[in-house]
């Protein structure tokens, strides 16, 4: 057998013996112990732990790298910062958004993320977010999978006579572009009846270009905004299931343990994608609150513990709303681990599924994701011999293998003591 690539002693999730692992033409050939195989590159893993790469469920490439420009978010609050947003915007180019989102996804990639879903806001930008990110999806497939939502962050009906045209017109013409997703953010919208109609415009559009669906959903602590059993019940009768993620959703964290319970029931039924960002939840909500302050994030333990699938993501990288974040999605595994108590081991193990398996699933990339025999070659090495401590040590990445090729290698530092 003739490979490109072999790694010697490999520890894998589920597997009690380490494993070789030889990769040609860009995909796993074969796993195996002590493979008999002569590579040009071959690199000892020494039973550390190698994982499929981390998935980004969810962050806005768009805004990245743009912490204080043009002003700081004083208040921290989720509102101001869609109003320093709206500024900053106004001068985007094409230069602009492909120069700070091409940095922001070399960082990310250091990290181990290989898969990306990123928003770009179509809301009086003349679609240049859109038209931005569409360039970089071409100029990093090589390298990194990435997939663009059509994103109306000031809503699909929110604009006034003074826009030249609709939200709506420009949410079309980014799906006839090429966007991948079809976005939205009825909390944001002026009513609850334009909350309403905007979802069932996104299904349509959804059926019409046949796009997958992602909303920003009850981004906020008020517990009557419900728009989750709205998207919920277009997923049903659309029979979209499966297809259909609700982002956020936070103020479910703040519903009635009466009409939670109901709600499970119907989200189960409609089998919704999840994506909870808690660096960012546990930062933008319950800025009103004195005390008991709410924790500002959707209900990830009890949504995992009904079988429904969740994933994490990082939603701003030193933006607007965040001026911090180094697109490690360790990091965001951590804060789920701590805000969502989930600190059982079987927890543990979860939320880094969260942060890979699960987040596959939400893009719809699973059939060709994970470690297994013919599937594309990427997968990351880690400083670490479990996922539980790789969250606990927040582990160094040593390798990035990105289609078959070696795209990053981190040396562990050393530490010498004197004590």
């Amino acid at each position: 057998m003739d490979a490109s690539l072999l790694l010697r002693r490999c520890r894998l999730v589920g597997r009690e013996q380490l494993v070789d692992i030889a990769i040609a033409d860009g995909r796993i050939q074969a796993i195996a112990p002590d493979l008999p195989v002569i590579a040009p590159v071959e690199l000892s893993i020494d039973g550390q732990l190698v994982s499929a790469p981390f998935v980004e469920s969810h962050v806005h490439l768009d805004s990245a790298l743009t912490a204080g420009q043009p002003r700081w978010n004083q208040s921290g609050t989720l509102f101001e910062g869609i109003e320093i947003w709206r500024n900053r915007k106004a001068d985007l180019t094409l230069k602009d958004v492909n120069s700070r989102a091409i940095q922001a996804l070399k960082r990310q990639a250091r990290h181990g993320v290989l898969y990306v879903r990123t928003h770009a806001d179509v809301s009086g930008t003349n679609l240049i977010a859109l038209k931005g990110l569409l360039e970089v999806r071409e100029a990093v497939k090589d390298w990194m999978t990435l997939q663009v939502v059509a994103f109306p962050q000031d809503g699909l009906y929110g604009s006034g006579p003074e826009a030249a045209v609709s939200t709506e017109a420009l949410m079309e013409e980014a799906l006839r572009l090429g966007a991948d997703v079809v976005g939205g953010i009825p909390h944001y919208e002026l009513t609850r009846e334009d909350g309403v109609r905007s979802v069932h415009k996104i299904f349509e559009l959804a059926q019409q270009y046949d796009r997958l669906i992602d909303i920003h959903c009850d981004e906020i602590d008020d517990p009557h905004s419900r728009f989750l059993e709205v998207v919920a019940a277009c997923a049903i009768r659309s029979g979209l299931t499966g297809g259909v993620t609700a982002s956020h959703t936070t103020a479910f964290g703040s519903y009635n343990d009466a009409y939670a319970l109901k709600l499970m029931g119907t989200l189960q039924r409609a089998q919704l994608n999840f994506i909870a960002n808690p660096l960012i939840n546990i930062t933008l909500q319950g800025r009103t609150d004195t005390y008991p302050k709410r924790r500002g994030v959707t209900r990830v333990k009890e949504l995992w513990q009904n079988g429904l699938n969740v994933s994490l993501g990082h939603d701003c990288i030193q933006d607007p709303w965040y001026s911090l974040g180094t697109g490690n999605l360790l990091a965001v595994a951590d804060m789920a681990v701590h805000v969502c108590q989930m600190t059982g081991l079987e927890e543990i193990d979860a939320c880094f599924d969260m942060v890979t398996h699960h987040g596959a699933r939400t893009l719809g990339v699973e059939a060709d994701y994970g470690i297994a025999e013919g599937k594309p070659a990427n997968l990351v090495v880690l400083n670490a011999q479990s996922r539980y401590e790789a969250i606990l040590n927040r582990a160094t990445v040593r390798y990035v293998i990105s289609q078959g090729r070696l795209l990053v290698e981190t040396e562990p530092p050393v530490v010498t003591w004197h004590g």
